[in-house]
């Protein structure tokens, strides 16, 4: 049953709407993944799916924007996650996904970036990327 009190600040954002659905699709596309993966890649996906809106919602709740933005990161990171596992499924063909499926993924990856940019704003311009240098000496 669904509660019919009030929202809470995190039930107002469409980033969380989508990413309950993503949840629920997931739960759908890995129910007809073999038994055997049931403690694998089953339980991985749904794991990083449920880890999606959760973080979002932990976020919404902290006092500040530095924590409000490291869970959107930590969140935005199961979603990586999450897209790595549904592409290693239908890699190893437990399943098909649906084209909603992507559809739904894209679009959350896309809000929760859009949330992130709005939070981090203008005050946290961040420098151009520099060539990364190893610190690491590779013996010739």
């Amino acid at each position: 049953m669904i509660r019919d009190s009030q929202e809470r600040p995190h039930e107002r954002l469409d980033v969380w709407r989508d990413a309950m659905a993503l949840v629920e699709a997931v739960y759908r596309f890995t129910s007809a993944f073999p038994d055997s993966e049931r403690f694998g890649l089953t339980a991985q996906m749904r794991r990083a799916a449920i880890s999606v809106p959760s973080n979002i919602a932990e976020g919404a709740a902290r006092r500040s924007t530095a924590d409000y933005l490291r869970f959107l990161s930590i969140a935005r990171g199961s979603l990586s996650e999450l897209d790595t596992q549904l592409q290693l499924a239908i890699r190893l063909r437990f399943c098909e996904a649906e084209a909603t499926t992507w559809q739904l993924l894209d679009r959350t990856f896309s809000r929760l970036n859009a949330l992130i940019r709005a939070l981090d704003g203008p005050r946290n311009l961040r420098e151009p990327e520099t060539a990364y240098e190893s610190p690491i000496t590779i013996p010739e």
